[in-house]
């Protein structure tokens, strides 16, 4: 039976709240081809950090729930009260739940939720636009990312590293212009290999939507790249690479 997902003409809106568009679509659709994996995952609480309308974290919920009895418990916040309210009309339209928060990234749950989330979804604020709309009220905080559109980015993968359980996965989409190999790299000195699980073209952007996930054997070439004395420009070459290859576990995640 093919998975469920968010109806679209079930989706909730609001004149200040981000309506699902490719970049939406790509992540559920990246969550759909990996739905095996997740279903084996079993994952017990899961966190769409930027819910915007509830398409997504809905749609999660949806193709996780339709296989599984087992209890998931999905968290959603969003800096934009509106997107809240949206987002809670969205799931219940879909008769799924959700604890819907109005927060910035995940402020109130970073000591709550510490080390037990086992799956992160983020569709962050990308466009590179000028540092000065980063963070504002209603719509434009939806997509508004400051200097190559990374300065929410940079904010949240510190957050999701202290919310990931010890195997939890986080989901991200990125456009070409935020340097998505540098963001492996990044992730590969906390210890997360890395792979892109869709990659999509539109007429106005390049869309990548990234898994990462811990990884032990990432911390030990890490600690043999600091010991070596070679081009440091180098070694962040091999490991952009490698981030996006993954390594001999990738084919499992």
């Amino acid at each position: 039976m093919p998975s469920k997902i968010a109806d679209i003409r079930l989706v909730a809106s609001h004149p200040e709240v981000y309506e699902p568009c490719d970049d939406s679509f790509a992540l559920v659709d990246a969550l759909l081809s990996d739905r095996a994996n997740l279903l084996k995952h079993q994952p017990s609480l899961c966190l769409e950090i930027g819910c915007g309308s509830g398409y997504v974290i809905t749609s999660l919920a949806l193709m996780l729930e339709q296989e599984t009895n087992n209890g998931i418990h999905y968290f959603a916040t969003d800096i934009n009260p509106d997107a809240v309210a949206v987002t809670s009309e969205t799931l219940k339209a879909h008769g799924v739940h959700a604890e819907v928060m109005n927060m910035d990234i995940a402020s109130g749950l970073e000591d709550r939720l510490a080390g037990l989330v086992d799956v992160v979804v983020v569709n962050p604020p990308y466009v590179p636009t000028p540092e000065d709309e980063v963070g504002q009220g209603g719509i434009v905080a939806s997509w508004a990312g400051g200097e190559d559109g990374r300065s929410v980015i940079d904010r949240i993968l510190p957050v999701a590293d202290k919310l990931l359980s010890e195997k939890g996965w986080l989901y991200m989409l990125t456009l070409a212009a935020n340097k998505p190999l540098e963001l492996c790299g990044l992730m590969r000195r906390k210890g997360y290999a890395s792979k892109i699980i869709v990659q999509r073209s539109t007429e106005e952007e390049s869309l990548h939507v990234i898994k990462f996930w811990r990884d032990p054997d990432s911390e030990v070439q890490i600690k043999k790249a600091a010991a070596n004395r070679g081009n440091p420009t180098s070694v962040f070459s091999r490991f952009s690479l490698l981030s996006f290859s993954g390594n001999g576990n990738a084919s499992s995640k």
